[in-house]
């Protein structure tokens, strides 16, 4: 289904809750968070940086995870940045993509990229689904990285619903046929283990954090087979389908490297490492074999 011509914008869902609601608290708190990241090294930013994983959190608590990936994508002229996260209110097969022409936040527009929005959406797996954004925050989290870095790069939003092996891989596919001739960003935004002591998050992200630096989507899929879907989420990432595919795509599409940026979790922020959500930052490109170490 094609997506329909639009001039209406998506409003913020979860601006001034989950993130600041004005422009001047927004940018400051992230300009705070990307003062704090190390400066990207040299083979980051020429150009090879093909896909990026962030987290999706209330800001306060994740943003200094996501800051890591985003500085890596700063320098870079992308054409356009595709996102895809996990659904946490509605249930669907395939992938919601959303026409709106614009997406609010409090910096700015972020506009629709219609050409590879109109391309995903004739695939099979990609269909239009404005309900399934309405209320959804894990592409919202990273509208504003983009908005504050990327200004004027056009987005294309996608939310995975059910998070079958057929789907992710029918996703990866469609994003390697839409992209293969664009310089395009590729960006996953999920979670790692839910409401598990700190201990336990890490010793759960080790074989995705392994999967991440040896590129290596199937290792990452693998661990997801371990558990039914409901509680994917807890132990292993909401967000692990959107993750696997964008993996897939970036090294079908050049990418030879995968690097982890940054791992922490909310007790980081809150102090409380007895329940705590786990978070990544991650990078997928041609790296020299010092950043891919």
């Amino acid at each position: 289904m094609s997506p329909t011509r639009s001039s209406d914008s998506r409003p913020a869902a979860v601006a001034g809750t989950w993130y600041p609601a004005t422009a001047g608290a927004l940018a400051r708190e992230l300009d705070g968070y990307l003062a704090s990241t190390p400066t990207p090294a040299p083979a980051m930013l020429d150009g090879s940086v093909t896909a990026i994983i962030a987290p999706h959190a209330g800001l306060m608590y994740s943003g200094a995870v996501a800051a890591h990936a985003y500085a890596v994508a700063t320098a870079i002229p992308f054409e356009l940045v595709v996102l895809v996260g996990p659904s946490h209110y509605v249930g669907f097969d395939g992938v919601a993509l959303d026409d709106h022409g614009a997406f609010e936040t409090p910096l700015g527009p972020l506009r629709l990229e219609s050409v590879c929005a109109a391309d995903l959406a004739s695939s099979a797996v990609v269909e239009v689904n404005r309900a399934a954004h309405q209320r959804e925050h894990s592409l919202e989290l990273q509208f504003p990285f983009l908005k504050h870095l990327l200004p004027d790069a056009p987005i294309v939003p996608l939310v995975m619903g059910f998070q079958t092996a057929a789907t992710i891989a029918a996703l990866a596919d469609a994003l390697v046929d839409s992209l293969a001739e664009r310089r395009a960003l590729l960006v996953a935004s999920t979670d790692l283990a839910h409401y598990v002591d700190a201990e336990r998050a890490e010793a759960l992200a080790a074989p995705v954090l392994g999967a991440v630096r040896s590129l290596d989507p199937a290792a990452w899929g693998a661990e997801l087979e371990r558990y039914p879907e409901a509680d994917r989420g807890r132990f292993v990432a909401c967000g692990g389908g959107p993750a696997v595919a964008v993996m897939d795509a970036a090294r079908r599409l050049g990418a030879t490297d995968g690097v982890v940026l940054r791992y922490g979790d909310s007790g980081d922020v809150s102090g409380d490492k007895d329940s705590v959500v786990a978070y990544l930052a991650a990078a997928f490109g041609r790296f020299s074999r010092t950043v891919a170490r």
